[in-house]
Parts: structure tokens; C-alpha cells; sequence
């Protein structure tokens, strides 16, 4: 099950005017499958947790940018930092808009590489954990704290029943977490409707049953 995640529009966007793009964020958050599904196929994928894939980047750059040509999609780009500059070298000669697509970790040592090695050729995104607007299917925008955004956002929005809500906060925003929460409100919002809905045929057939004298009481 994919959920919509609202900076897709923001990353096609980006990918339209810069030559690479990198999304960042904690590991496990999306941003493979994220990409991967903006992509839709049209794009060649290689991850660095691949130690094949990885050797060839770090000893063989240029080898491994010819072997793998762009659109490209390379995972886990931290792992390889020594093809920064050739991506860089790539982009400046005949590079496109979007050539490149990199995810990687939020960590110093990756940004340092980047902001040096492709200054001016890169488009950064941060992903986060999924906000319960995603969660809840509600289009992107700014939370705005008036009154008149509030209740159009109650009519929108499905209110939470207490236990839903602290089940939520206690799973968290990692996608994990918010598909097995999904799947478990689905299965209880299936149950109450079937419980509903024995309850009013069991009330039909009892009226049903019941002679006509008593029913017109």
C-alpha cells in the first residue's frame, strides 16, 4: 500500500530545473520508495548496499557512470562519496535536467561532500515521517491556526476517536508504523460495520416476527 506523500509536486518540480536531486532523511523513511515511484520505471536504479555496486563506484568512478548511465536513480549515495565529483563532472559536459536522482542519510560528513562537490548543480529535500494530513488523505498546504481554516479542516478531515489518536502518537510517523496503524483502523472500521449492520437485521427479523397486533401498539 503506497501513501501520497505531499512533497512529490515540490520534487518533480525541482527535478525539471536542477541536474541532480538528493532527498535526505532518517533511514527507513520512504525516500527509495518514494522516488522509485515517481519514477515509474523510466529511470535505471542501483543502491550502494549492493557491495558490487559500491566497489565499482569507490574504485572505479568513471567506469561506474558509464556502466550506469542517467536517468539515474543511486541509493544510499553516503556510501559513495568519491562519485561526487564525477556526477559533477558529468552534469558540467552534457548533463539534463533530472539526470540524477540520490537518496542518503542526513549526515554531516555527506552534506559537507555535497555542498562542495555539486554547489550549484543540486536540489536538497528533507523527508520526515508521514504528517497525519498524508496519513489522512488531505491535500498539501500550510496549517494555518484560524478559525476559518479549522473548521473547513474538521469537515475534510475524519476526527479521531481518543484511542485512534494515542494509538497513532504511540506508532509514530515512520511508514512501518502508520500502514500497520492503517490496516488496524480498517479492520475495526470493517468489524463495527458488520456489528452494525447484524444489529439492524436482527432488529428487522425480531420486528418481522412479531405479530401484527403488537407491531401497531
Amino acid at each position: 500500500m503506497y501513501i501520497k506523500r505531499h512533497l512529490e509536486t515540490t520534487i518533480e518540480k525541482l527535478s525539471g530545473c536542477c541536474k541532480v536531486l538528493l532527498v535526505t532523511g532518517p533511514r527507513q523513511v520512504g525516500k527509495t520508495t518514494l522516488l522509485r515511484r515517481l519514477a515509474e520505471g523510466n529511470r535505471t536504479y542501483v543502491t550502494m548496499d549492493d557491495i558490487n555496486v559500491r566497489s565499482l563506484a569507490m574504485t572505479e568512478p568513471g567506469l561506474f557512470l558509464q556502466r550506469y548511465k542517467p536517468p539515474l536513480l543511486i541509493d544510499e549515495i553516503q556510501m559513495a562519496p568519491k562519485l561526487l565529483p564525477y556526477i559533477k563532472m558529468y552534469v558540467d559536459e552534457h548533463g539534463n535536467n533530472g539526470d540524477f536522482w540520490l537518496t542518503g542519510s542526513h549526515a554531516f560528513d555527506l552534506m559537507e561532500n555535497v555542498t562542495e562537490s555539486l554547489a550549484g548543480r543540486i536540489a536538497i529535500v528533507h523527508l520526515l515521517g508521514f504528517s497525519h494530513a498524508e496519513v489522512a488523505g488531505l491535500g498539501a498546504g500550510a496549517f494555518v491556526p484560524e478559525e476559518k481554516f479549522l473548521l473547513q479542516r474538521a469537515q475534510e478531515a475524519e476526527i479521531l476517536p481518543m484511542r485512534d489518536l494515542f494509538e497513532q502518537i504511540w506508532r509514530g510517523s515512520m511508514p512501518t508504523g502508520c500502514k500497520r496503524r492503517m490496516t488496524t483502523r480498517r479492520q475495526r472500521t470493517s468489524t463495527a460495520r458488520r456489528s452494525r449492520t447484524r444489529s439492524r437485521n436482527t432488529q428487522r427479523s425480531m420486528t418481522n416476527s412479531m405479530p401484527r397486533s403488537m407491531t401497531s401498539l
